[in-house]
């Protein structure tokens, strides 16, 4: 985009947007003696993302006429750059605006389309100005995807809730502390100005429009071609749940990044490590500082927090969930989920969440050991074992030490050769011997 352009003249200042020389006149314009009854003009960011540009655009086109003829019939709309010089989008493909910066009251609804981040100001000074524009004017404004940093860095989010994408919600809180805004839903509507975490979701947003605009019928054709079942409405969910947790340490914030991006396979501590370039035993030590329990713990936490919330929001099988949060079957989720939340996930499901407390903040609640399982850890290698301290009451007290040149295989065999029935103390207890002491 040209940062040089002369200033933007108000249209309110007796000035008109600059428009280019052949632009495209609407007026009344009509196809067929139908007038277009929603108006959209398109402003692009530096590497914006193209997704929802294309999502939101294919949906007005396929409204706009008959079949998928896509003549602005029933739409309109057009997309705006200062001196319509090529911008890049975030996947590199370089995309013409048509038009110079129109009269704001040419449009229902003006979208900024949003980039990456951290790659210098998404849009100029002057496109800054004409938003501004068109908001004294009244004209809906549309925050898509990073779309909405640049409407609360232009001032004009004062006031109004806005909705982000779960994967940027730090990046939010951090940049516009005192700015209300939720990161769990696909779009947000405040009155005329409407913010949505981008992705397929501007989809939605543009039959959520469309709908009120044009009507249902063309809304529901636009989806059907699109192969989608159905138009969703703005207060539901996103896919991912958005991490709590907050976190100052760079290095934890993007280990835990790397945690919330492999849920479904997770990452061992030695991975998670050397991609932050950390041991692993400093990746802990940051971690209880931040978190106040060690990496994996961690981990496991906010894999089932992601358990717990696809158990009230979605109809997916407990099977699939487990699945999908990377653990090995029912049982094994049932388990953990038992162990931190002190309910079954049956339950969480039936009582629609209502009965599943909230987690402790610092590491997981004390979990009884048996003897088998304590057996099942030592022959295993699991990283979990007996904590420091008196022995669990589901250990029986007589236990005698066996000597270190004993294998593993060796003492577990052992153990549960006398727990099913071999040497009894006066007591009738299996007389059990465990080495507590050994690697």
């Amino acid at each position: 985009m040209n940062m040089g352009t002369p200033a933007y003249r108000p249209v309110s200042s007796g000035g008109t947007a600059p428009r280019r020389t052949g632009s495209r006149s609407w007026g009344t314009r009509s196809w067929d003696g139908v007038r277009p009854r929603l108006s959209v003009g398109f402003l692009l960011a530096r590497n914006f993302t193209l997704t929802p540009l294309s999502s939101f655009l294919d949906v007005l086109r396929l409204a706009a006429d008959e079949g998928d003829g896509s003549r602005q019939i029933r739409c309109r709309w057009t997309v705006m750059g200062l001196g319509r010089e090529p911008v890049r989008s975030s996947c590199g493909l370089d995309i013409l605006p048509w038009d110079d910066l129109r009269d704001v009251r040419d449009f229902d609804c003006i979208v900024v389309v949003g980039g990456l981040l951290d790659d210098g100001p998404q849009l100029d000074t002057m496109t800054l100005a004409y938003l501004r524009e068109a908001a004294a004017r009244g004209v809906t404004l549309i925050g898509l995807c990073t779309g909405t940093f640049a409407l609360v860095e232009a001032g004009l989010m004062a006031g109004r809730r806005c909705c982000v994408s779960w994967y940027h919600h730090r990046d939010f809180a951090e940049r516009f502390p005192g700015q209300p805004f939720v990161a769990d839903q696909l779009f947000l509507v405040d009155g005329d100005r409407i913010t949505c975490p981008g992705g397929t979701a501007a989809a939605d947003l543009a039959a959520w429009l469309i709908e009120r605009h044009v009507g249902n019928a063309a809304a529901q054709k636009a989806m059907h071609i699109l192969l989608a079942d159905r138009m969703r409405q703005p207060g539901q969910p996103q896919p991912q749940p958005p991490s709590a947790s907050p976190v100052t340490n760079e290095r934890v914030r993007r280990a835990m990044l790397l945690m919330e991006q492999n849920l479904s396979f997770p990452l061992s501590a030695a991975e998670i490590a050397g991609r932050v370039q950390l041991s692993i035993r400093h990746l802990d030590r940051l971690f209880r500082m931040e978190t106040g329990m060690p990496t994996l713990t961690c981990y496991r936490r906010l894999r089932l927090s992601y358990v717990r919330w696809r158990l009230v929001n979605t109809d997916d099988t407990i099977t699939d969930i487990a699945l999908e949060a990377g653990f090995a079957d029912c049982a094994h989720l049932s388990r953990q989920f038992r162990a931190v939340f002190g309910v079954s996930p049956s339950t969480v499901r039936s009582r629609g969440g209502a009965e599943a407390p909230a987690a402790p903040e610092h590491g997981d609640p004390p979990v009884r050991r048996t003897v088998r399982g304590v057996l099942r850890r030592r022959v295993h290698g699991a990283e979990n074992s007996l904590p420091p301290g008196p022995m669990p009451d589901a250990i029986p007290p007589k236990v005698t030490p066996v000597s270190a040149s004993e294998t593993c295989q060796s003492r577990a065999a052992t153990a549960l050769s006398s727990a099913r029935g071999g040497t009894r103390d006066g007591a009738g207890c299996p007389r059990v011997s465990l080495n507590l002491s050994g690697p």
